[in-house]
């Protein structure tokens, strides 16, 4: 089953994506390095309940 998860800029703290992941194969939070608007860089970004 596909979970729809917010990920969340960790400087800035605005929340820029929305996807979904497979929890089963993924248990734990996720994070990657993506673009952020409102930093207008790469940030590392953090899933978010």
């Amino acid at each position: 089953m596909r979970v729809r998860i917010t990920l969340e800029c960790t400087e800035c703290h605005q929340r820029n994506y929305n996807l979904t992941k497979e929890k089963k194969n993924h248990p734990e939070r996720m994070e990657t390095k993506k673009y952020c608007r409102f930093c207008q860089r790469h940030t590392l970004h953090k899933e978010t309940k």
